[in-house]
């Protein structure tokens, strides 16, 4: 198993580049110009929400997708408008249903130049995995890690390669209880375990970078914005009012500069980073509003956009992927 031993061979500072790209901008706006025929992607969660959008944006610019399902016949049913996308079965929460997974994909498909990992599940009632591991730690984190070194070979042979983690603003929240992630010793809170899978995913990006860009492997966190999709499922009209996310009439409300996006908003910023050059030899930095997102100088900071320092401090990180490999038995290497 690959270990994070000293530091990284570059730093991309966690500071804006002026993309020319914005809150407002949507994936297809994105890709625009960029042409990825050839290239292979995959995308978790690809059958809904902003994943759907990412799906879209990837094949117009003319990238292969593939987008694995928990529930295919639904992912179908939710992508019949693109039936050259390619639909193959994972639970991102059944460590051999994310082998069999891998092991096809590595047979059928020599590279693999972006990995999307997109899906996620916000803020439900304490429930675990067969482990007995915390459920959001577990699908959000856990699982993408494995798939994520499962695919290693592909990433690698690729010779150019982005890997991009959906982490979210809810980061803000807490950074990862390395001595109880699963709530075993501690009452459950259901926002604290979403804040901590976050925080956990965009660790992962710094982590995952720094062992992966001498192998033409790069990685980037993502705060898509707030989007009303799927993912709030588990929240109450009450609560969705409260956060001032949806009107009067219960509709979501638009608001990009303040957080508040469309599906196709929401996607562009995990599609900037997969495919623009002006992100070559960049990475292990969190984005936001396709950019990358400004340092804040505390955990504690009221801001509404850059990152906190518990989501991209490189310790942490490496306490986080030697964690990992333990609850999950993988690695690299």
């Amino acid at each position: 198993m690959q270990s994070l031993i000293g530091p990284p061979t570059s730093l991309t500072p966690q500071a804006p580049i002026g993309s020319g790209f914005g809150a407002a901008s949507t994936a297809l706006e994105v890709v625009e110009g960029i042409d990825l025929s050839g290239k292979t992607a995959i995308v978790t969660g690809g059958y809904s929400g902003i994943g759907t959008e990412t799906v879209r944006a990837l094949r117009a610019a003319g990238a292969s997708v593939i987008v694995p399902a928990r529930d295919p016949a639904k992912a179908k049913d939710a992508l019949a408008d693109m039936a050259e996308v390619t639909i193959e079965p994972l639970d991102l929460t059944d460590p051999a249903s994310i082998d069999r997974f891998a092991e096809k994909f590595l047979k059928d498909h020599r590279t693999l130049h972006m990995l999307i990992n997109n899906a996620g599940v916000m803020a439900p009632p304490l429930s675990r995995d067969a482990r007995g591991y915390e459920s959001q730690f577990s699908a959000n984190h856990l699982g993408h890690f494995q798939l994520t070194c499962r695919l290693w070979p592909a990433l690698v042979a690729a010779e150019g390669s982005r890997v991009i983690a959906l982490s979210s603003f809810a980061h803000r929240r807490t950074g990862v209880n390395f001595h109880d992630p699963n709530f075993e010793n501690r009452p459950y809170d259901r926002w604290e375990a979403y804040g901590q899978s976050k925080t956990a995913n965009a660790l992962f990006a710094v982590a995952l970078d720094s062992i992966g860009q001498t192998h033409g492997v790069r990685a980037f966190s993502v705060h898509p914005g707030g989007i009303i999709t799927n993912l709030v499922r588990y929240m109450s009209q009450e609560e969705l009012a409260a956060h001032n996310v949806i009107d009067e009439n219960g509709k979501p409300i638009i608001d990009p500069e303040n957080n508040k996006k469309t599906p196709q908003q929401g996607a562009a910023t995990s599609v900037w980073c997969a495919t623009s050059s002006q992100l070559d030899g960049m990475g292990g930095v969190y984005c936001q509003d396709c950019d990358i997102a400004p340092a804040l100088a505390s955990d504690d900071s009221t801001e509404m956009r850059g990152v906190r320092p518990r989501a991209t401090d490189s310790v942490a990180a490496g306490r986080l992927w030697q964690l990992s490999e333990q609850m999950t038995g993988v690695g690299i290497g």
